[in-house]
């Protein structure tokens, strides 16, 4: 893998009473929010050729609605592993899809903030930044390890 895009779910309505958090879908706002994600991904060439997803609601909304803004359709993986993942779990996941050249991870917070921080920084502890819909791409200068990363770019809705 030598490019890694990794996109936090958009915003979501807030969980019913009793109702599950895997269940949650995406706001009106959130749902605008991943169609912009998508219309960013296509306007800069950016092209997965497989996208690591969350099973929970949100994120597959978020990833169907991005990835129908991109003129051709990457392999799409649902991974129960993203969901509550540590910096260390996405690390391993992301390693078993090293041959792919570009990966995208659809996931939640803290583990996608923390994953940036600890590819391009080499840390994991609390960082802050990657909003609801933000993307981070990344380009790996070799193996997927800890402060072997670019960050090439970054969007906030």
């Amino acid at each position: 893998m030598h490019e890694l895009i990794l996109l936090r779910h958009a915003e979501a309505q807030p969980a019913p009473k009793g109702g599950e958090d895997h269940s949650r879908r995406l706001s009106g706002h959130g749902e605008q929010e991943a169609r912009a994600a998508g219309k960013w991904l296509a306007k800069r060439g950016l092209k997965p050729d497989l996208v690591l997803c969350s099973p929970s609601e949100r994120t597959r909304s978020t990833a169907s609605l991005a990835l129908a803004a991109l003129k051709h359709e990457p392999a799409l993986k649902f991974a129960d592993d993203i969901y509550e993942a540590t910096p260390g779990e996405l690390l391993a996941l992301l390693d078993e899809h090293g041959d792919a050249g570009t990966v995208m991870l659809v996931g939640h917070n803290p583990g996608i903030e923390r994953l940036v921080a600890l590819l391009v920084e080499g840390r994991s502890d609390e960082f802050r930044g990657m909003p609801p819909g933000g993307l981070a791409v990344l380009h790996l200068d070799g193996a997927l390890e800890p402060g072997n990363a670019r960050l090439d770019a970054f969007w906030s809705p």
